[in-house]
């Protein structure tokens, strides 16, 4: 059984699938992104910021190493005192920068055996001042030997006790930046991965929804088409047993009545022969009925020639076309300029019969619709076809275009002979119809 249902409800749960998964892949880029900017500020930031403290906190462990080389040195002129100034600007800034680092560090992220490391650092700082105060003291007191001493065997291995402790608190900072780093392009790779997926399967989604509209359209096209081909074929059909009736009610008018009238005519005529001068009634009574008869065999001859003009079989369109147009003009007052153009050529009889009816039906219209007191007609033989054109100056189609069986008749019976007509509205007021159809077998 053919399916004729709206698609509607099938798109519409296309739709809703679509925009199912567009609301999942935006949540999932969404929480993809919050975790990077989450990392980036808590994780990449804050490392790479510790790591310039604990770069700091070096450099001033550097600066304390290479005092203490000047205040081992002989060579100099200055008591050991003097350098007192200097570690205390140096014992200030490491202070600062202990103190900063210790709010930056990755903390009980970073592991428990960072957070020892830096508990371990800020003791052995602490331990490393109050050891250089006692080198101070001994130096006051005037025992700069021993104090020189106390720096080679204890100050300076804590010192470079502390280097080694910054230096490994600079690697694992090192680390835990490229591990997050990794951890960035992991998630650049699944947002990438996924944004493929979600576009192959908006893609897929797409070409299945399109194939399906094509699918239902062709099928809707197909049956329209299936529709306008039966209506077509009816129409066609409705044509031939309108011609083939009006041919044999033409052939009973003109053969049956045509000579029962005519016989009744000669009959009057034998009977008006007879001597009626004592009876005046009689003969004119007589002369009313011959008249009656003729107009009446008259009035059937017309019916019979338009219903089917027997000029069409006997002498062609033009012949047929030359005596209905005088009638024509006769009948409704309407003056006729007719036109021919071409080489003059007969046609055939199914093509003129068409044409012939087309002119009818368009003359119809003039003297029914456009209020004009004039129209023409124009007949043209070009080489492979023939144009027929009716025109007037009348109130033109306007809105009728798409209105009246008189022009649905008319595309019917173009299209039965592979022509087309065309319904055209005159620049300054007017109609034409224009008939084209072609003359040789195709």
């Amino acid at each position: 059984m053919e399916d004729r249902r709206s698609p509607t409800i099938r798109l519409l749960a296309g739709l809703a699938v679509t925009l199912s998964a567009v609301a999942v892949y935006s949540g999932f880029t969404f929480v993809q992104l919050r975790g990077l900017e989450r990392l980036q500020t808590t994780a990449i930031d804050r490392n790479r910021l510790d790591s310039l403290l604990l770069l700091r906190i070096q450099g001033n462990l550097n600066q304390i190493a290479l005092t203490m080389r000047d205040m081992l040195d002989n060579s100099e002129p200055y008591p050991m005192s003097a350098w007192r100034a200097q570690f205390h600007r140096i014992r200030t800034d490491l202070a600062d920068a202990l103190d900063q680092e210790a709010k930056y560090s990755p903390g009980p992220a970073g592991g428990a055996a960072e957070v020892d490391q830096r508990a371990q650092i800020s003791s052995n700082v602490a331990q490393f001042w109050d050891a250089l105060d006692r080198v101070f003291a001994l130096a006051e007191h005037g025992d700069e030997a021993k104090a020189r001493d106390f720096i080679r065997l204890s100050l300076q291995e804590r010192e470079d006790t502390l280097s080694a402790a910054v230096a490994r608190l600079l690697r694992a900072n090192n680390e835990a930046e490229q591990e997050a780093s990794a951890r960035v392009r992991d998630i650049y790779a699944g947002v990438r991965h996924s944004a493929y997926w979600f576009l192959a399967a908006m893609a897929i989604a797409i070409v299945l929804t399109s194939l399906y509209l094509v699918h239902y359209i062709r099928g809707m096209f197909e049956r329209v088409a299936a529709l306008s081909e039966r209506r077509s074929e009816l129409a066609q059909q409705l044509i031939s047993m309108q011609e083939n009736t009006f041919r044999s009610i033409s052939r009973e008018l003109h053969d049956e009545f045509g000579q029962i009238l005519t016989a009744i005519g000669a009959m009057l005529q034998r009977t008006s022969r007879r001597d009626f001068s004592g009876d005046e009634r009689a003969r004119t009574e007589l002369r009313e009925i011959q008249e009656v008869v003729q107009t009446t065999l008259e009035k059937v001859r017309t019916l019979s020639h338009a219903l089917h003009p027997v000029a069409l079989e006997e002498a062609g369109f033009e012949s047929a076309m030359d005596a209905y147009l005088p009638r024509f003009e006769k009948q409704t007052g309407i003056a006729i300029q007719c036109e021919k153009d071409g080489v003059s050529r007969e046609v055939d009889h199914g093509l003129a019969i068409h044409l012939y009816r087309v002119m009818q039906e368009a003359l119809n219209n003039v003297a029914r619709h456009s209020k004009s007191a004039s129209a023409s007609v124009r007949l043209r033989f070009l080489p492979e076809s023939v144009v027929l054109e009716v025109a007037d100056r009348g109130v033109g189609f306007g809105n009728r275009k798409q209105q009246g069986m008189g022009l649905v008749s008319m595309r019917e019976r173009a299209e039965m002979v592979n022509g087309r007509v065309e319904f055209l509205d005159r620049e300054g007021g007017g109609a034409i119809v224009r008939m084209t159809a072609p003359t040789s077998a195709e």
